[in-house]
């Protein structure tokens, strides 16, 4: 039977690196054959704009003839832009609706699988002692792990200074982002915690007003001993049925990140790596660094078993990365960890929290991602500022959701936060999609070393 788990798992891992291949080629090719005419209008018109602006930046009497002929020729040129650019979306959306579909899948059986198995975890832990001792081991593993994602962040974007050269203007019109600010404040974060009804935090898949509810739910379970026991019995029971539907929903994983990775190509092109190819390669280069550190933080605990880990978890790293939500590898991730060796009753405890207080990847993104848009816009941020962004990061961060672009919500809101120019988050809209790849493998790995740690520190008291 083990042969057989082992031999699965790796017919599943090569199957999403051929997708992967596969969709950077077909997204490749379509860019340059099925879309190359909306690609040619959206140039044009591109083109076009910008002389047009540059012609009526000239132009002083804002009341002349010309000056009202050229706005209105703006005015057209954005039409057809985005006319283009949704026929190029329209054309794609079957691509995208298959991936959308299984990242619908996924989300669906997030909400009552950490409901089950948190709430079993923590009713088998049974002694609220025990609990208060492994909650606190795994809330000290995140504050340290965040505090350093964040802090690697911030000496990275400050060492390599990848918008210095960008040289952007201030201007009193900020244009809108589109994405949803949201700025720090306490009332909204402990609201963020406390649900008003369990059935609308998992309606919203709010993960972690689940987690409050379901720990509540294992102790008073735990609590009343033999009358518990059968609500216990039935919980670990679902969580066990909602894996079964998650090895039914992974066989379809493969294919969705085929269209994923094709959609991504097909709209964005190779030519963006390309032209944000410095500040993607010193991004990926402090997620590589931040991997490093995990694993030798990690090998400290457990030893040589880190080894061993990654090879367990290499298939929900890759499903992360290729579907660029840390989400969608949850329901695999919790059975790889229980295959390497963790208990059940720290796993199903300690990667729900994971999922709202230790999103490694995202955390040092966001301040990479702020102080960048400053150095654009020539804007100097002191030491005792970014140290103040980075601990108002801290809160903001947590329960952010693990999907993709959750990360440019609290950035939006940090921006707005410090008086920063909300424009910035347009130069990252468009590269977003592949640093969101890299974000969410991260998470992954950062949320299955820290489930390893604590399960091994507990062994340990046997």
């Amino acid at each position: 039977m083990q042969k057989e788990i082992k031999k699965s798992s790796g017919k599943l891992t090569l199957f999403i690196m051929l997708a992967l291949a596969l969709g950077i080629a077909c997204g490749f090719i379509l860019d340059n054959t099925w879309l190359s005419q909306d690609n040619r209008i959206i140039t044009t018109n591109a083109q076009l704009g910008t002389g047009l602006k540059e012609n009526l930046s000239a132009i002083k009497d804002t009341s002349s003839e010309k000056y009202i002929n050229i706005k209105k020729q703006i005015t057209e040129n954005t039409k057809l832009s985005s006319a283009a650019i949704e026929a190029k979306n329209k054309k794609l959306d079957i691509f995208s609706l298959i991936s959308d579909i299984f990242l619908r899948l996924i989300k669906m059986i997030i909400a009552p699988l950490v409901l089950c198995t948190l709430a079993a975890g923590v009713a088998k832990l049974g002694d609220l002692k025990l609990v208060g001792r492994i909650g606190g081991k795994t809330l000290l593993w995140f504050l340290c792990a965040s505090l350093t994602s964040l802090l690697l962040g911030m000496l990275l974007v400050n060492l390599f200074q990848p918008g210095a050269g960008m040289h952007l203007a201030l201007t009193d019109s900020i244009a809108d982002s589109g994405i949803q600010k949201t700025a720090f404040t306490l009332r909204e974060f402990m609201y963020h915690v406390f649900p008003t009804s369990l059935m609308d935090a998992m309606a919203r898949n709010e993960i972690l007003q689940i987690v409050l509810f379901a720990t509540l739910f294992g102790i008073a379970a735990a609590a009343l001993g033999e009358k518990g026991k059968i609500v216990v019995e039935f919980l670990d029971a679902a969580g066990h049925v909602i894996l079964k539907m998650t090895g039914y929903i992974m066989n379809l994983a493969p294919l969705a990140v085929f269209c994923a990775m094709t959609a991504v190509v097909a709209k964005q092109g190779l030519g963006i790596l390309g032209t944000y190819s410095i500040f993607i390669g010193e991004f990926y280069l402090g997620i590589l660094i931040l991997w490093m550190i995990l694993i030798l933080g990690a090998s400290l605990f457990i030893g040589k078993d880190v080894i061993k880990l990654l090879r367990h978890i290499k298939d929900p790293v890759l499903l992360a990365f290729s579907t660029s939500s840390s989400e969608s590898a949850f329901p695999k991730m919790l059975i790889e960890l229980e295959r390497y060796g963790c208990p059940d009753r720290i796993t199903s405890f300690v990667l729900p929290l994971g999922y709202s207080f230790n999103l490694d990847g995202s955390m040092m993104y966001m301040t990479f991602a702020s102080i960048f848009i400053a150095q654009c816009y020539g804007i100097h941020l002191d030491g005792g500022t970014q140290i103040t962004m980075l601990l108002i990061l801290m809160l903001t961060s947590k329960g952010v959701a693990g999907v993709p672009r959750a990360s440019l919500v609290v950035i939006a809101g940090t921006l707005a936060t410090f008086k920063l120019p909300e424009a910035g988050m347009a130069l990252l809209l468009g590269i977003d999609p592949i640093l969101d790849m890299g974000r969410a493998a991260t998470n992954v790995l950062g949320n299955s070393i820290a489930t390893a740690v604590v399960s091994k520190s507990e062994s340990k008291r046997g």
